[in-house]
């Protein structure tokens, strides 16, 4: 099983903030077999041992310096906090605090150290799910099924689900006459069904409440058309899983869930690469780093992709935006990239981490603009 506790938008946007006089950012490879986790243990040591060097070459004060290390090795120690884990694990410490999220998703092994923690990364886990609720509806059942990256399905008990269409409208028969008087047939079903429907609707409500997990329908075109009629969870996605029987198992739906959403956020990025086409014509896009940061800084970026394993050490001038670039990454610089995706975020732009390979021209980022440059 898969221990995932993703940052929500408010924890992401505090970890943005935090300023410190050591902001080390740790991202390791991870595992959920609890037999294999020494081998993340030793990463992460090595990796922490590697940010101590640079500290230690910037002159750190040593007394917060231990201070620091005390945190990472208590959370060496924690054994119950390595049995449970994910696919990746990011660790956010200061002389002060430390803080843990566990990752559905792979990320690059990497430590990093400035006064301002390292987040691009974390940007993937927020900008596409890696889990999902099926839906799946048919006239003689509903079950709701989580989907989990890599792990087994599992259904989820709702109480007060109904167990089929003709209980849920208590009719031996979808085609027994309601008080409205409207006719059997088609039309009297869909009646029923819509009534079914808004049952299940009411019955999962309160335990999506609150979530932005998406939610994907598992049923046949008819039904998944009158479902919709009624849904009133804002994540249910536009396609359905129309090829299922009632024999379908969880783990056969779990996997055509995932291809579902691999597909959802390969249409969503290449709509954003037309985008950033269309307005590059325009003088309202770019992949220049100095442009991107002085748009950032001037709050000219709407939406901004950049690659989640990003290595641009440097300086961004806190006013005018401009860049230095620095050799390699040291405890008095950051990552250029990172800041610009922060600066972005604090001027309201949409920001999404994404592989190098979804960005034009090989580049770091790319930049679609509120406005011509």
């Amino acid at each position: 099983m898969l221990y995932v506790d993703v940052p929500t938008r408010p924890e992401f946007l505090a970890l943005k903030d935090k300023r410190a006089d050591a902001c080390v950012s740790i991202y390791v490879e991870a595992t959920p077999l609890s037999q294999h986790v020494d081998a993340s243990r030793t990463q992460l040591s090595n990796l922490f041992s590697n940010g101590r060097d640079q500290l230690e070459a910037a002159d750190f004060d040593k007394r917060r310096l231990i201070e620091l290390a005390e945190h990472i090795d208590d959370l060496l120690d924690d054994e119950e906090f390595w049995r449970l884990q994910s696919h990746s694990l990011a660790v956010f410490a200061t002389p002060d605090s430390l803080q843990t999220f566990r990752l559905a998703n792979r990320l690059t092994p990497t430590v990093r150290v400035s006064d301002r923690f390292h987040l691009s990364p974390l940007l993937r886990a927020i900008t596409f799910p890696h889990a999902a609720y099926v839906l799946a509806i048919s006239e003689n059942m509903v079950r709701l099924v989580e989907v989990l990256p890599d792990t087994a399905a599992s259904q989820v008990k709702v109480a007060e689900l109904p167990r089929d269409a003709a209980s849920a409208v208590r009719k031996s028969s979808l085609n027994d006459r309601g008080h409205s008087g409207r006719i059997h047939g088609t039309e009297g079903q869909n009646v029923r069904l819509r009534q079914y429907a808004r049952q299940i609707d009411t019955a999962i409500r309160p335990m999506l409440a609150g979530r932005d997990t998406p939610l994907i329908l598992a049923a046949a075109d008819r039904l998944a058309s009158i479902y919709r009629s009624v849904n009133s969870y804002p994540n249910l996605l536009a396609d359905h899983l129309g090829t299922v029987s009632d024999r379908t198992s969880n783990d056969e739906l779990a996997e055509a869930a995932r291809q579902t959403l691999d597909q959802t956020n390969a249409q969503e990025i290449s709509k954003l690469q037309a985008l950033f086409e269309q307005r590059a014509g325009m003088n309202r896009a770019t992949t220049d780093i100095s442009d991107a940061a002085r748009a950032a800084s001037y709050g000219a970026i709407e939406t901004l992709l950049v690659d989640i394993d990003s290595d641009m050490p440097g300086v961004v001038d806190e006013e005018t935006g401009a860049v230095s670039f620095a050799e390699g990454p040291s405890a008095l610089t950051y990552d250029v990239v990172d800041e610009i995706a922060s600066r972005a975020l604090s001027t309201g732009a949409r920001v999404l981490g994404v592989r190098k390979a979804d960005l034009p021209d090989n580049s770091s980022l790319a930049a679609i603009l509120r406005f011509a440059a």
